[in-house]
């Protein structure tokens, strides 16, 4: 390294955290400084801290949790075999493996050597049971929508079901944040448990006066009404991991911004509401899906008065 990019301020603060951690001054598990603390202590700028702090994910000394923060990253087990008493390697148990990791990293986090590892196994025995990494993303998207099945028959009344499934396939979203970027309305996977909620969903609208397609339009309306706020949900998980800072604090450190911002004069009507509703995404949800279904009753009250 020359000398010019050991005196990147970045590098300098990695390497007093780095220190710490193998003289044991920080042990594994415990919490390294904040980004937002090491902007304090430093007097760098909030990139500098999140760059210094990628530097340590990057090495393996730290790693980020949501609702953690940035912590010493804790050594792997010992490597235990797979061939235990009910310890059988299964594709059920790996897939089950790559759903955790997801969840707790994201999906990028998910390789055939890490669930190897997770699973005290050697790489090469996950292919006797999967062809790799594209099959193993099918059956994870299929093993979660079977976690979140929708009732038979449902609430009565269209409104209701339609309510019901949007509101199951958010809490899927919500405790799986990976799970949208599997989804898309024009390349879908087509598997028998997200086929089942379409299902559902068209069976809702039976009998209204709907043809087939607005029926279909209807649902893949909603399928994209979630799913996009389930992205902007997925996006904030990714950055709290990335960066250690969750959304308050983010906007805790842009606060004098802010405020310059809005009490310049130029947005009025943006100031009156500032703060307001952009960080409650399931008051989003609820406003988003009340004023469509709002709309589709109308849409039918008029159909009906017309008839």
């Amino acid at each position: 390294m020359s000398g010019n990019e050991s005196e990147r301020p970045y590098l300098r603060i990695a390497a007093a955290i780095r220190h710490r951690i193998t003289t044991g001054a920080l042990r594994p598990g415990d919490r390294v400084p904040s980004t937002r603390q090491v902007v304090r202590d430093h007097g760098v700028a909030m990139a500098t801290a999140t760059r210094a702090l990628a530097v340590l994910r990057d090495e393996g000394l730290v790693v980020t949790r949501v609702g953690s923060g940035t912590v010493v990253r804790v050594p792997d087990p010992p490597r235990r075999s797979g061939r235990g008493p009910g310890r059988e390697l299964t594709t059920e148990r790996i897939v089950a493996a790559g759903v955790a990791v997801a969840d707790a990293e994201g999906l990028d986090a998910v390789s055939m050597r890490r669930l190897a590892a997770e699973l005290g196994v050697g790489p090469m025995s996950l292919y006797r049971h999967l062809s790799g990494r594209e099959e193993l993303e099918h059956l994870m998207y299929r093993a979660v929508f079977q976690a979140y099945p929708l009732p038979e028959p449902g609430p009565p009344g269209w409104r209701a079901k339609l309510e019901l499934a949007s509101r199951v396939q958010w809490h899927a979203y919500r405790g799986h944040p990976w799970l949208p970027e599997l989804v898309s309305l024009t390349r879908p996977l087509l598997t028998p448990e997200a086929m089942a909620y379409t299902e559902w969903m068209l069976r809702a609208l039976d009998g209204l006066p709907l043809t087939p397609t607005e029926q279909m339009r209807e649902v893949l309306t909603l399928f994209a009404l979630v799913r996009g706020l389930a992205l902007s949900a997925a996006a904030e998980v990714q950055a709290e991991r990335e960066t250690g800072v969750a959304g308050d604090q983010w906007w805790i450190a842009l606060d004098d911004e802010a405020r310059a911002l809005m009490g310049s004069g130029r947005f009025p009507r943006l100031a009156a509401v500032h703060g307001e509703g952009a960080r409650d995404l399931d008051g989003l949800l609820n406003h988003a899906l009340t004023r469509h279904l709002d709309g589709l009753a109308a849409r039918l009250a008029g159909s009906t008065a017309a008839s």
